[in-house]
């Protein structure tokens, strides 16, 4: 595999007489692949039906004469002022009944069909002037779906196709009534346009309804991406992608990525660390400029799964963000830590966000490669010596890891809808799963729940996943693979009703849910041995063998040779040793990892990779400080240190 380095431009950002030297400045930089277009409708149409793409052309031209390659988008996510006017109710609608204004960017419902008419028509109008363009190597749809809480909407035209989306999956309002379980509380319907959307209650809507809605508003994404993917197949053999964001879940990407060819997403690791992870102030203290150690690669190996494979970084911090409560600048060496953790797992490209700062608008204080006025930024020095470990390293492919981690998104929805306790979180649980399995020195796979294949995994971990369907714990015990799964995994049907064989719902396991209770963080179980049973406590029993329990006898852990079941929300002490008991159980060989430290096994190297402020004796060889150690047959063969310690 090839891995290369992109960067986003903005040519109608820019005059003209500099996009050459822009150009040329990218090339000598090793930089390959440029993304451009995706917010550029207004200088594309800037009055309804008179286009103005000459100078696309021309800045196509440019970026391909100095043989770079371009990534062109389809200009969906920023439609212009024009067009609100003329659909005023395309905006989408917040939970409180407040349409999303223009004057920004995503503000569009997708249930709207006279913008998804709108959208399919600039998408056929792009496709068509750039299909077979040489220059235009691969394809973006749109941008950054869900990007400002922008999938839920709770317009009207939300409201009448939903109604039709019920219609055609339940057939008869009467199963509808059924399936949902609206006898309670009277809330039967007589004929599907009764149907409201699930806001403005008196108090908590039906959970079965509310569920609903979300599937419905995420098959709204695929559709809409499916309209655009559908042309562009017609004019172009190019690769689709789109760039997806980190902890987005409230739509599947594995059901917008069925019609991709290509995952990507938009990292950007200290932004992350400030406002979409619950940490400790100590923790977010130790990694202010660095971001968390595993909040990356837990990413990285989501959109590998999303991308059947295939997968890049469209967008990667290359200095202070704007967006976050607070806007440290990386330590010295984080940028192309980054950027080679990523490669570590298996991106072809990292993109950094952008060519040059911008001097006005939203994001005037958001770094880019070049300063306002052009003159090479920190991190232009740290994509240049990420280009020359990649040249110094033979390619190399990724290779099916010993461990797989389920991750479902109807499952987020699923426990939104009801937590049954303050801040349970599905994320979170999945994700301090991932964080116990690389502090172990473990690389993951993240698998699809419709994953029916396990053949090659020795374990499958598989914590909150609402539903499970038995074909798939049937088919990790085919592989031979060790299911660990629970807590809440197999708790509720599809339309949110408690199992008739009651909890977990899962085959040949002989373990029952007996009470569940969810505790407040002073209230956590101390399990015998070590660790703590933390917010969510289920009471077990069963013919199982109990394996862990609290301090008290009550089972934490029980199973049999090849599924076993975790009644509890553990701490990471607790994590460290469920995930030791399992891999040791699986015949999966781990190396406990020093805070802050990491590895990542790619093709026929590993990667050691350093997010400390300090540098790390890893195996008996130095790792520098925000810095990566690259070995092969044991031995180091390459180092990233820019790094002033």
């Amino acid at each position: 595999m090839k891995q290369e380095l992109g960067v986003c431009y903005y040519p109608e950002h820019w005059p003209e007489d500099i996009w050459v030297k822009d150009a040329a400045d990218m090339v000598a930089a090793g930089i390959s692949w440029v993304r451009i277009g995706e917010f550029a409708w207004s200088r594309m149409e800037a009055v309804p039906g008179i286009l103005t793409l000459e100078w696309l052309d021309r800045a196509i031209d440019v970026l391909g004469a100095a043989g770079l390659k371009v990534v062109m988008c389809t200009a969906t996510a920023t439609p212009p002022r024009w067009m609100v006017d003329k659909h005023p109710d395309m905006v989408a609608v917040d939970e409180n009944g407040n349409p999303r204004k223009f004057g920004s960017r995503r503000h569009y419902c997708f249930s709207h069909a006279g913008f998804r008419e709108e959208s399919a028509r600039i998408t056929q109008i792009v496709a068509e002037r750039y299909g077979k363009n040489p220059h235009v190597v691969a394809w973006q749809t749109d941008n950054e779906y869900g990007c400002h809480d922008t999938i839920i909407s709770y317009s009207e035209p939300a409201k009448v196709a939903f109604q039709a989306w019920c219609k055609e999956r339940y057939g008869t309002v009467e199963a509808l009534n059924d399936a949902w379980g609206n006898i309670f509380w009277s809330m039967e319907y007589y004929s599907f346009d009764q149907i409201e959307l699930p806001n403005l209650t008196v108090t908590e809507p039906n959970p079965a309804h509310v569920l609903a809605f979300r599937r419905f508003s995420s098959d709204q994404v695929v559709a809409f991406n499916k309209v655009q993917t559908d042309i562009l197949r017609l004019h172009t053999s190019a690769p689709l992608i789109h760039n997806y964001m980190g902890r987005i879940l409230e739509f599947d990407h594995f059901d917008v990525g069925k019609d991709l060819d290509i995952a990507s997403w938009d990292s950007y690791p200290i932004g992350f660390l400030s406002d979409r992870l619950e940490a400790t102030d100590e923790h977010k203290a130790r990694f202010l400029r660095q971001g968390d150690p595993d909040m990356q690669a837990f990413h990285h190996d989501l959109y590998r799964a999303v991308g059947k494979g295939r997968w890049w970084v469209m967008e990667q911090q290359p200095g202070p963000v704007n967006w976050a409560p607070y806007n440290p600048a990386p330590l010295p060496g984080m940028v192309a830590l980054w950027s080679l953790e990523a490669f570590a797992h298996g991106a072809e490209v990292v993109s950094y966000f952008r060519w040059r700062q911008a001097p006005f608008a939203q994001e005037q204080m958001h770094a880019g490669l070049q300063t306002p006025d052009g003159f090479e930024a920190p991190g232009m020095d740290e994509a240049r010596a990420v280009g020359a470990v990649l040249a110094s390293l033979k390619e190399q492919d990724t290779k099916q890891a010993d461990v797989a981690l389920v991750f479902d998104y109807a499952s987020d929805w699923a426990w939104q809808t009801q937590p049954q306790g303050a801040g349970f979180d599905y994320f979170r649980l999945v994700f301090s799963a991932y964080r116990g399995l690389r502090r172990a020195g473990l690389s993951v796979d993240i698998v699809s729940p419709d994953t029916r294949d396990f053949t090659g995994y020795k374990s499958v971990f598989a914590p909150g996943v609402a539903t499970v369907d038995p074909a798939m714990v049937e088919a990790v015990s085919d592989a031979g693979a060790l299911g660990l799964y629970g807590p809440r995994t197999g708790a509720i049907t599809e339309d949110f009703f408690i199992p008739a064989a009651g909890r977990p719902d899962l085959p040949g396991l002989d373990v029952r849910v007996e009470l569940i209770e969810s505790l407040p963080p002073n209230a956590s179980m101390q399990v015998a041995g070590g660790g703590m049973a933390a917010h969510w406590h289920e009471r077990l029993s069963g013919g199982a063998k109990v394996r862990l329990h609290v301090q008290d006898g009550g089972p934490v852990l029980m199973g049999h040779e090849d599924r076993w079941y975790l009644g509890s929300f553990p701490d990471d002490e607790l994590w460290d040793r469920v995930v030791a008991m399992a891999c040791d159980h699986a015949g999966v060989a781990t190396s406990p990892m020093q805070e802050g430290v990491r590895k990542r096994q790619f093709g026929e190297l590993e990667f050691v990779i350093n997010y400390n402020s300090f540098s790390a004796i890893v195996d008996g060889h130095r790792v520098p400080a925000c810095g990566v150690l690259v070995f092969e047959d044991d031995e180091p063969i390459a180092a990233c240190d820019l790094s002033t310690d």
